[in-house]
């Protein structure tokens, strides 16, 4: 087992990229933009994740920690534009969005804690 695996952020992360796959396998060709944004930014976090922890020096890590939680930050916008503009309901991104809280608090305390 690699030492991200090990991270809870990557754990949530990578189980959010199942249910943002779910979720965009669902909408309709009109958000294509958005589905777009939401894939790339998804997988994004336990990429960035994954990176920072093969890194050697603390400020590294952090650097891509930091990256990946601006993504769980993008996720989480683009899920509630989706709601909002009627795309899918408060219900489908329920889950979704606990999950990114979940990462965006790990990555928060160990990139503030770095300092």
């Amino acid at each position: 087992m690699f030492g991200h695996e090990k991270f809870k952020a990557y754990q949530h992360a990578i189980n959010f990229v199942a249910l943002a796959t779910t979720l965009i396998e669902s909408l309709n060709k009109g958000n294509a933009h958005l589905v777009d944004q939401l894939r790339r930014a998804s997988i994004s976090i336990p990429l960035n994740i994954a990176e920072g922890s093969g890194k050697i020096t603390e400020r590294d890590k952090v650097k891509y920690y930091a990256i990946a939680r601006g993504s769980t930050m993008e996720c989480a916008a683009i899920l509630d534009i989706l709601q909002k503009t009627g795309a899918v309901e408060l219900a489908q991104i329920e889950k979704p969005k606990r999950i990114l809280s979940e990462v965006a608090g790990i990555l928060s305390k160990v990139c503030l804690n770095s300092k």
